[in-house]
C-alpha cells in the first residue's frame, strides 16, 4: 500500500510574503470600497426621494403593468371634480346655515369686489344696522371669477366660487349685455341647485344696503317672495312689477320645481334677462297648477331707487336699483349709509324728519313720452323692445335720436 505523500509545508513566512508583496494596494482597495459603499448609502435615499417627488405612485412600474391605477385615476379626478362643486357648496352652505336651514346669499363679480367698491358698502351696512351684524354670519358670498373670490376670503368667512366654463364675468356687466344675461341665468339655475339642497334661502343683490333683519317681516304663508320695483300694496297681487335683486324663497317641491322652470322659461323668450321672464311666466297656468304660493314684498319695508322706502323707521333694506352705472350706484349706496346714519343719531322725537338724500348720482326718469336711461349711444339706438310696467302690454319701438343731457349725464330718447 502506498504512502501519500506529506503535506506541503506551509509556513508563516508564506502568508508574510503574501501581504507584504501587495499590503499598499490592498489597503487602497479596502478604502475605496468603503468611500464607494459611503456613497451609496447616502445617494440612495436621496434617488428615491427625488423619484417619489416626480413620478406619480404607481408610475414606477408603468401603467400597463397596472391597468387599475388608471381606473383609479379617473375615480379620483371625478371625486376631485365633484368636491369642486356639489361637495364644497355643501360644506360652505352647512356651515353658514342658520338652525333653520336657511342662508344669505349674493353673488359678487371682480368688479364689485374692489377695495371701495360695492362689496364694501354692503358689508359695511351689515355692520351699521340695527340685528344685522350677525348675520355676517350666515351670508355666502358667491363669487362668479377667481379675482372676486380671492377678495372674499380676505375680508368674509363664507366664500364659494361658482365658476362657469368658457365664461368671464369678472368684468363690469353692463346692463342686458350678453354677458349681463349669462351671469343673471346663472344665477337662476344655481339658487335651484341650493333649493334641491334642502336649504332655504335670502337672496340680495350686492348693491342692497340692509338696515334691519328682514326675516320677521317675510310672509308666513309664501314660498317664494320677492321684492319689487313698483308695489301694488297687494301682496298677493301678479300686476306687481318683481325685482329679481332681493328674494326670500323657502325650499320645498314647489319652489325647486318652479326656479327649474323659470330657468328653462328663458329658451321661449330670448333676449330677455330673468326679472322679465318672471314677469312673462308669472300667470301661467303650469305656474298655478304647481301650487307655489307667491307674494311680493312691500316697498316700504324693501324699497329701492325705483320705488324709495316712506318709512326710515320701518325700512330693512334700499337697492340701488333703476340705476346703471358702476360709479353711480356706490355714490348713492354710501349716501344710504350716510342717510341712515344720520337718522340713527337723532333722538327718537326728530327721526321723523329724515329723509332720503337719493337719488343723486342715479336719476329715475318718467317713461313717458320718453324714457330716459343711463347708458352708451351706440347701445341704445336701434330697436328696443319695452316692458312697462305689465309685460303684456310690450310694445317695440325704434328711437330716432339721443339727445345727452350734459348735467347729469341721462340719456333722453325720443321715439
Amino acid at each position: 500500500m502506498a504512502v501519500p505523500p506529506p503535506p506541503l509545508p506551509v509556513t508563516r513566512a508564506a502568508a508574510p510574503d503574501l501581504q507584504q508583496g501587495h499590503g499598499g494596494a490592498g489597503a487602497e482597495v479596502r478604502r475605496a470600497a468603503k468611500a464607494l459603499v459611503f456613497l451609496a448609502a447616502v445617494a440612495l435615499p436621496c434617488l428615491v426621494l427625488y423619484h417619489r417627488a416626480v413620478v406619480a405612485p404607481g408610475d414606477l412600474l408603468g401603467a400597463a403593468t397596472m391597468p387599475w391605477r388608471r381606473g383609479a385615476e379617473r375615480d379620483d379626478d371625478a371625486a376631485a371634480d365633484l368636491d369642486s362643486e356639489d361637495a364644497r357648496l355643501e360644506r360652505v352652505l352647512t356651515a353658514a346655515a342658520m338652525p333653520n336651514d336657511t342662508v344669505i346669499l349674493t353673488t359678487l363679480n371682480s368688479a364689485w369686489s374692489e377695495p371701495g367698491s360695492v362689496l364694501d358698502v354692503f358689508l359695511e351696512s351689515f355692520r351699521s344696522g340695527e340685528s344685522t351684524r350677525e348675520l355676517l354670519d350666515h351670508l355666502v358670498i358667491v363669487s362668479l371669477d377667481t379675482t372676486s373670490h380671492a377678495r372674499c376670503r380676505q375680508v368674509h368667512r363664507h366664500c364659494f366660487a361658482l365658476v362657469t366654463d368658457g365664461v368671464d364675468f369678472s368684468g363690469q356687466q353692463n346692463f342686458m349685455t350678453d354677458g349681463y344675461l349669462k351671469m343673471m341665468w346663472r344665477r337662476i339655475d344655481f339658487l335651484r341647485e341650493v333649493l334641491e339642497k334642502g336649504f332655504s334661502f335670502v337672496f340680495t343683490d350686492t348693491d342692497i344696503v340692509w338696515f334691519r333683519n328682514p326675516l320677521p317681516h317675510f310672509y308666513p304663508d309664501g314660498d317664494f317672495q320677492i321684492a319689487c320695483d313698483h308695489f301694488t300694496g297687494n301682496p298677493s297681487d301678479l300686476s306687481n312689477t318683481p325685482n329679481g335683486g332681493f328674494a326670500y324663497v323657502r325650499s320645498n317641491t314647489e319652489t325647486t320645481e318652479f326656479y327649474r322652470f323659470w330657468y328653462a322659461a328663458r329658451e321661449r323668450h330670448p333676449g330677455l334677462h330673468d326679472q322679465d321672464v318672471l314677469n312673462a311666466i308669472k300667470r301661467d297656468p303650469y305656474v298655478a297648477e304647481l301650487g307655489i304660493r307667491i307674494r311680493f314684498l312691500s316697498t316700504e319695508l324693501f324699497g329701492g331707487l325705483c320705488e324709495p322706502s316712506r318709512n326710515m323707521s320701518r325700512v330693512c333694506t334700499m337697492h340701488a336699483n333703476c340705476c346703471i352705472g358702476l360709479r353711480r350706484k356706490i355714490s348713492d349706496l354710501n349716501a344710504m349709509l350716510q342717510d341712515w346714519r344720520r337718522f340713527r343719531a337723532l333722538p327718537r322725537e326728530d327721526k321723523h324728519s329724515v329723509s332720503w338724500t337719493v337719488p343723486r348720482n342715479c336719476r329715475v326718469c318718467e317713461c313717458s313720452p320718453t324714457i330716459c336711461l343711463h347708458a352708451s349711444k351706440d347701445a341704445l339706438l336701434g330697436t328696443w323692445t319695452l316692458l312697462p310696467p305689465d309685460p303684456f302690454q310690450q310694445s317695440t319701438v325704434t328711437f330716432a335720436s339721443v339727445v345727452y343731457l350734459q348735467t347729469s349725464e341721462v340719456l333722453e330718447l325720443s321715439m
